[in-house]
């Protein structure tokens, strides 16, 4: 991978967080939609606190997680999409015992085999969208002079 400056990497990888959820995040989704076990993809109800339409939200985060990712990603001697990959089980262990925890949820979605998996799914695909992603961003950057 081409080498860009640490600040540079970040803001990509946030892009690459972005895309990855509107396009392989939901992409998944829908898919798991049209077997019956989600609803529609993109969904826009107000999340708390603030009210921000749901998938803006998974934007946000996933961005987030991006710009981590875009950080780290040079220090990694595997194929970008496994450490994509890695990313989205990574992202998917913090939801299920940081995240659902601080909102009064169940613990790993109450471990309930199907819903694990379903977002575990959802998650790995995002994952390897970023480490696909990103690669492609980089290249694109123009070079500083």
């Amino acid at each position: 991978m081409r080498s860009v400056e640490p600040s540079r990497r970040a803001v990509l990888g946030f892009v690459a967080g972005v895309i990855a959820v509107l396009i392989f995040h939901q992409g998944a989704w829908a898919t798991l939609h049209l077997a019956g076990l989600m609803p529609p993809p993109y969904p826009m109800g107000p999340t708390p606190p603030w009210g921000v339409p749901e998938t803006l939200n998974f934007c946000f985060w996933g961005g987030l997680w991006g710009a981590a990712y875009g950080l780290v990603v040079p220090k990694l001697a595997v194929q970008p999409w496994f450490s994509g990959l890695m990313l989205g089980v990574i992202a998917n262990f913090v939801l299920w015992f940081v995240v659902f925890p601080l909102k009064g949820q169940p613990v790993a979605s109450g471990w309930a085999l199907r819903s694990m998996l379903v977002v575990l799914v959802i998650h790995l695909v995002w994952g390897v969208g970023v480490g696909v992603i990103l690669p492609l961003l980089i290249v694109r950057a123009p070079q500083r002079a």
